[in-house]
């Protein structure tokens, strides 16, 4: 039964000071957006409004109020960290607060089809610093998949055995397989706190590139001892571990901006903030009673929310339990999508998510704050479908108005601002200089943070390093924008079209360089739009044209742009170079040099032939008595009977002997999951000739008989 004081949120701050704050903050907002909009009808009204006018004008205002938005939210975080900010859930927690010993909690990360590698070897590295410090007694790691591809699941099933092996973790670091993947990720989670979340009284969530420090976690657990009315703390990850130059971009440009947006996200948001999915703490009882995902309306099969994190938050929210954001928490990390398309396949899948959303913003018993959030996330998307309608009605208004002739008389016409004696020209130039002041501000924060900051500024590498670093952010920024419109663009409108996405694994380390071809395939659309978007300007007022050169240059450079900002060899460059430098990357904690170390001995050792490596841990498995008796048993409790059908009498033979390449995904996924097989290919595979074996067996034998003891993550490249 939920107990009194989780009734309320935190009470460590004054509850009119939420108002207040929220207060200075929207109206702000509020007054530079309607200011913005006037001026926006101003320009416009010169000669009258037509139609077309009026939808521009529609149009200009949720834009500009996101660009005031993301303003204001880094300037008050910016005079947030200049001055400290004293309503912190940190603050809340005295600095040597020790957890209570009966705060049991489980690290979870839920994959699906992920490297393996990489997995295993930030799981080891948080678990050998956890016990380095004295903490582990009070953790437990679970590994809970719902990879489709039956390798990459045996593979985590090995690297599992092996590594509880090595750290004597059998107890304390747990696998699980679920036979059936409903509902993705929240249903990954959820079937977690059905079996275990009893257990254990908090939960630290964790993506499959996540990495955080034992000092960070065991600050979290104290935290929530420490504040009962809490349900939930987000962290604010640093992004680290980018190679290529599309990584290192973006993870600098994240370490210089972001801790003043950060900053401003929790002036405002206080107690009411938001859970993003990962490195989150989270208290499970009340998770388990009031954050169960209700069913989409309208949807079939009972589908959940794709996005469930917001929905949760959300939820805890409802129950009266607080959401923090742990601004200016050190030692929480994650990766970042190697490339620019990698990215924009993600944020497809996103971008569906967060559409979702639009069934709760009228939903009773939410917050107010938590339906912004769930607004703000849908804005995120559907602001770029806003913008290139705007882009497409401005090039159609430009037109009408040549034909008119109105730019010979835009200046004589009568506006709301005439008084002033301002002409339409320069008040249209006064808002464009004016909003282009507000996308930099955040940026000029960031370089004032880090060059005033002796510590940021070496880890930076030095003021002219920074400085050069953010001029060709911005620059590169500017280029990517436009393309990313039509990337969210396209995705908005698949959505509504009822596009499926696919929710696999994502694409965390990168190649020795990025494919021309699917950057051609990918953005063959983008080039048509930006030359015809270019001959049509250009046919309407060369003015007109160059005006527009930021957007068409982009489409018609994105095969090239993309190309380039997927090379590892530039980004290894510019790290030669010391530009796009972090403090993360100059001067790495203990758990990120660990973890660097792991992974590039796991790259270079035992690599098999590669004609193994697509189904390396159905190898392994066959193979191994050790890792098949251990399949075998993980799987016994779900085999019903111990007698092996003709259907998968046949699948056995034909894997030994034509191999498994002749076998389908289905196939594979089928075999490795009933245990009577799996432990009859091992007797057979070992019985049978070898004649009569497939040449992939012949070698797979051989190969296995030059191994020796490993970590099984080691072996897979």
């Amino acid at each position: 039964m939920t107990t009194p004081e989780h009734l309320c949120v935190t009470t460590s701050y004054r509850p009119a000071l939420l108002g207040l704050r929220r207060g200075i903050f929207f109206s702000s907002i509020l007054f530079l957006t309607s200011l913005a909009c006037w001026v926006m009808a101003d320009i416009l009204w010169r000669g009258g409004m037509t139609p077309l006018e009026w939808v521009l004008l529609f149009l200009f205002l949720p834009l500009f109020a996101l660009v005031t938005f993301g303003f204001m939210q880094a300037t008050v975080g910016f005079i947030m960290i200049l001055k400290g900010d004293p309503v912190n859930v940190a603050r809340f927690t005295p600095a040597e607060a020790v957890p209570d010993p009966a705060s049991v909690t489980a690290l979870v990360f839920p994959v699906c089809n992920e490297d393996v590698s990489r997995v295993y070897e930030g799981l080891r590295t948080m678990y050998l610093d956890l016990t380095r410090r004295g903490f582990i007694k009070q953790f437990d790691c679970f590994i809970l998949s719902d990879s489709a591809d039956a390798n990459k699941w045996i593979e985590e099933e090995v690297s599992w055995v092996e590594l509880c092996k090595q750290l004597k973790g059998f107890g304390k670091i747990f696998y699980r397989k679920r036979v059936l993947s409903l509902n993705k990720k929240s249903g990954n989670i959820s079937d977690f706190c059905r079996r275990w979340g009893k257990r254990y009284r908090y939960m630290v969530i964790l993506d499959a590139d996540s990495l955080m420090d034992a000092d960070t976690i065991n600050r979290l657990v104290a935290m929530m001892d420490a504040n009962p009315a809490t349900g939930i703390i987000q962290t604010a990850p640093q992004l680290t571990g980018g190679t290529t130059f599309f990584a290192r971009l973006i993870q600098f440009s994240s370490a210089v901006y972001g801790p003043a947006f950060v900053a401003g996200m929790n002036f405002w948001q206080m107690s009411e903030g938001n859970y993003w999915g990962h490195n989150a703490i989270i208290r499970l009882h009340p998770f388990i009673e009031h954050c169960a995902l209700p069913a989409i309306p309208g949807a079939q099969k009972h589908a959940r929310f794709l996005s469930h994190d917001y929905v949760e938050a959300a939820l805890m929210r409802k129950a009266g339990y607080a959401v923090w954001l742990a601004a200016g928490l050190p030692g929480s990390f994650e990766g970042v999508p190697p490339t620019f398309i990698d990215n924009a396949k993600r944020d497809r899948r996103w971008c569906r998510g967060n559409l979702q959303h639009s069934w709760l913003l009228f939903s009773r018993g939410l917050h107010g704050i938590n339906k912004l959030h769930l607004t703000l996330g849908i804005m995120s998307y559907l602001s770029c479908l806003l913008w290139f309608l705007f882009l497409i009605l401005g090039t159609i208004h430009a037109s009408q108005e040549v034909q008119r002739e109105a730019f010979r008389r835009f200046d004589h016409d009568v506006g709301l601002t005439s008084f002033l004696d301002i002409g339409g020209i320069r008040l249209a130039f006064g808002l464009f200089v004016v909003t282009v002041i507000m996308l930099l501000a955040p940026k000029l924060y960031g370089l004032l943070l880090a060059v005033f900051r002796p510590s940021l500024r070496l880890g930076f590498g030095g003021v002219a390093r920074i400085v050069a670093g953010i001029a060709l952010e911005q620059c590169l920024s500017m280029l990517m924008a436009p393309v990313q419109m039509l990337f969210n663009t396209q995705a908005v409108i698949g959505t509504w079209l009822g596009q499926e996405v696919s929710w696999l694994g994502q694409k965390r380390t990168g190649p020795k360089g990025a494919s021309w071809q699917e950057a051609i395939l990918t953005h063959a659309s983008h080039t048509v739009i930006g030359c015809a978007w270019a001959i049509i300007a250009y046919s309407i007022r060369s003015d007109f044209f160059w005006w527009l050169a930021p957007i068409w240059i982009s489409l018609i450079c994105s095969v090239p742009l993309s190309v380039v900002l997927g090379s590892e060899a530039l980004g290894d460059w510019f790290r030669r170079l010391g530009i796009f430098l972090t403090p993360y990357e100059s001067h790495p904690p203990a758990v990120i040099s660990h973890l660097q170390k792991n992974i590039a001995e796991c790259r270079k050792h035992f690599p098999p032939p590669q004609p193994l490596r697509a189904n390396y841990g159905l190898m392994r498995i066959v193979l191994d008595p050790y890792l098949n008796a251990a399949h075998a048993g993980i799987l016994k409790r779900s085999s019903r009977t111990q007698r092996i059908s003709e259907p998968f009498e046949n699948l056995q033979t034909r894997l030994l002997k034509n191999g498994p390449e002749t076998l389908t995904a289905r196939e594979k996924q089928a075999l490795m999951n009933h245990q009577p097989s799996v432990v009859a290919l091992h007797k057979r595979l070992w019985l049978t000739p070898d004649e009569e074996l497939s040449p992939w067996w012949r070698m797979a034998m051989r190969h296995y008989n030059t191994l020796t003891a490993a970590p099984a993550s080691a072996l897979y490249r």
